[in-house]
């Protein structure tokens, strides 16, 4: 490996660890509540950091450090992943012929990004709209995605014995039930719905079938002005968004349980391997899943539902890349 390719390895390994940091610190931010602990953007309160109190009372919300220094943290870990995606475009842009790596990925990842910045500012100034705030989460999701094939693009190894066209078609499928799954629970998560049903598990509320407003629980128009801070939707709106996100993990536990025992009756070692840990992976997501809502959304327990959701999402695209460069 040369000394270009090397460091371009490194640095993309070090951008995939902060991306998964950004979203371990994105979830905590939401989760506890400090999505508007700075109601400005990118400074706080009119400061780099946060101030130590406030000389003047322009602002709406009061100072509170805590809440304040969470949001702040999260800014400066996304900012430093921006810096380090900098640095991937640029050394791609100077020695692509070297990287073997065409430019228009890394270019979509720096695009991605700058979405993101503008998205972090909007979560702000939209007071925490729902559709911002799960856009970006997605965005954050799929910078974590971007990073990593980039990542299996240097580190592949040359496959010797082609797979099956269905298998294809199958891990592609497994890779969008993953993102819809990600998608529905980004909207629970940004529009209050973890505890619709209570703490009650497998039913909701005593009931297998509760009354439910899908249509208002899937409105995704934002009223400008209305601050969103703990939810606006009434609890028929939420609990079918509890309910659909719950139906969708249980096709996704299905479908990609089904995937990884297919998975670990190949002959090859790598995909063997890979099938264990897609069960692995699918087993405990599910299991967090159970007692966020048995537990009544313990943050500890809630972060790492967000980080095992994008573990899972990069064990289903390691599975493609295999299957689809070897």
């Amino acid at each position: 490996m040369s000394t270009h390719s090397s460091l371009y390895t490194r640095t993309l390994k070090l951008a995939v660890v902060l991306a998964l940091t950004v979203i371990v610190l994105g979830a905590y931010t939401r989760l506890s509540d400090a999505g508007l602990g700075c109601p400005d953007w990118p400074g706080c309160y009119g400061h780099i950091g946060v101030p130590k109190e406030l000389s003047h009372s322009s602002y709406d919300r009061p100072l509170e450090h805590a809440k304040a220094w969470k949001e702040m943290i999260h800014r400066y870990a996304a900012g430093a992943l921006g810096i380090v995606i900098l640095l991937i475009v640029f050394l791609v842009i100077r020695k692509k012929t070297t990287l073997h790596q065409s430019i228009t990925l890394p270019i979509v990842l720096l695009l991605t990004v700058v979405f993101q910045a503008l998205l972090g500012m909007w979560t702000v100034t939209m007071l925490l709209s729902p559709m911002i705030v799960s856009a970006h989460l997605i965005g954050g999701f799929t910078t974590l995605a971007l990073l990593w094939w980039l990542l299996l693009n240097q580190i592949h190894q040359h496959r010797s014995t082609l797979p099956s066209k269905s298998m294809k078609v199958l891990a592609a499928i497994g890779l969008l039930l993953v993102i819809l799954q990600i998608l529905l629970g980004g909207w629970t998560s940004t529009n209050y719905a973890a505890l619709a049903c209570g703490n009650d598990f497998p039913t909701c509320a005593g009931q297998w079938w509760p009354p439910m407003d899908f249509v208002n629980g899937f409105d995704l128009v934002h009223s400008s002005g209305t601050n969103y801070e703990f939810g606006v939707l009434e609890s028929p709106a939420r609990t079918a968004i509890q309910v659909a996100h719950r139906l969708g993990a249980l096709v996704v536990f299905v479908y990609l349980l089904m995937l990884g025992i297919k998975l670990l009756t190949f002959s090859f070692g790598r995909h063997k391997t890979l099938g264990a840990i897609l069960i692995l992976f699918l087993v405990l997501q599910v299991t967090l899943g159970m007692m966020n809502v048995i537990l009544g959304l313990p943050i500890t327990i809630a972060v790492a539902h967000n980080l095992v959701a994008a573990l899972l999402l990069l064990t289903v695209l390691t599975i493609n890349h295999k299957l689809t460069k070897g």
